[in-house]
């Protein structure tokens, strides 16, 4: 990809980013953040400047992709339009560039000619920056943006003129706080293979709304399940079918109403019960799975529910200690759930949902 890029105020040619990356490395001894933002600009100033990305895995088994460097123009093009960006625009990357997401505020800065901020994405934004600093835009997952408006509330308003959140579904709690915040908050709405976000909700301000609307080109249709199929002219691949049922609204805007399978969309990160399951099968020695409920800060935290003979909250003794033994720390659940008996089908499959919806009962 041709151009260059400019990172705080400087501008690179390809040399210079390479030379860039490498002081930034030795810098931060090698750390994975680093890496995987350098990894990404090696890519995009070789070759044919485009990316080597995973899938994240919501609709199956992470696959390998190719995008191409026409695809990532294009899905920049369409947020300069969205967001108004012009050349020099301040903007912060406190994303990992291990995901689709961070790799993107890269390529928008240099299709743009964006001013490029780059950070830590541990250890919360704020904690991160200079009190000084001043972004006209900037990418975050919801737990980001819940734990910035914890420590300073005010200051994120000094600091970020438009928030873009992705990663993961929106808590109530973390929509109403956004409601008199003096920024603006959107949600996006996409994944590895559209290029980041193809739909924007408004969160705040007088475009508030409670569904998502296209940009650009893009449109929207439904298939026999109910499931959302999207329409991107500006892609390679110019349709692309969902495992999200939504409410089409027209042509432009539909209204999110859930998903058809079971992943776990817990602070930027999708996890799949049936992996969970897999991993517990052997060391849980009650019948059990995994779900998803709602959470302030994460958006969906990780819930064992287990059918122990009782109902309540307390997991039967050794249990939570065998499953730390096997599984990694964002897959471990932060809520447990004990019940005297699962709902099941004629041939003896646990209901999930009407499982769940039970326990909450209690």
């Amino acid at each position: 990809m041709e151009g260059g890029i400019t990172i705080d105020g400087v501008h690179y040619d390809t040399d210079g980013i390479l030379a860039w990356g490498e002081r930034l490395l030795r810098s931060e001894r090698g750390a994975p953040w680093a890496s995987d933002l350098v990894n990404t600009l090696r890519q995009l100033t070789s070759g044919d400047g485009g990316l080597d990305v995973h899938t994240s895995g919501t609709t199956g088994t992470p696959k390998h992709m190719h995008l191409p460097a026409r695809d990532l123009v294009a899905s920049a093009e369409l947020t300069r339009l969205a967001f108004g960006l012009h050349a020099g625009d301040r903007v912060l990357l406190c994303l990992p560039c291990e995901f689709i997401g961070g790799k993107m505020m890269v390529v928008r800065a240099m299709v743009i000619g964006l001013d490029l901020h780059c950070i830590d994405p541990k250890g919360g934004v704020l904690r991160n920056l200079r009190s000084s600093e001043r972004f006209r835009f900037s990418a975050m997952i919801p737990a980001q943006l819940h734990t910035a408006l914890q420590q300073d509330r005010q200051r994120v308003e000094e600091t970020f003129d438009t928030i873009l959140l992705g990663g993961g579904p929106v808590s109530d709690d973390l929509i109403a706080a956004v409601q008199d915040l003096g920024c603006r908050v959107v949600m996006g709405y996409g994944s590895t293979e559209t290029v980041t976000h193809v739909a924007l909700r408004a969160l705040n301000g007088p475009d508030a709304a409670d569904h998502y609307r296209s940009i650009g080109d893009v449109r929207f249709t439904t298939n026999a399940s109910g499931c959302l199929v999207l329409h991107t002219p500006h892609l390679s691949v110019s349709e692309q079918v969902t495992n999200d049922v939504v409410e089409l609204l027209d042509e432009c805007c539909f209204r999110w109403t859930g998903r058809a399978d079971n992943v776990i969309l817990s602070g930027g990160r999708k996890i799949h019960p049936e992996r969970l399951e897999a991993m517990t099968a052997e060391v849980v020695p009650y019948p059990h799975f995994f779900a998803a409920t709602p959470d302030e800060r994460l958006g969906q935290v990780v819930t064992l529910v287990i059918e122990t003979g009782e109902d309540g909250t307390e997991a039967p003794p050794g249990v939570l200690s065998a499953i730390h033994h096997v599984l990694y720390d964002h897959e471990r659940p932060r809520r447990t759930i004990t019940m005297r008996r699962f709902i099941r089908t004629g041939s003896g499959k646990v209901e999930r949902m009407s499982t769940l919806a039970l326990a909450w009962r209690y």
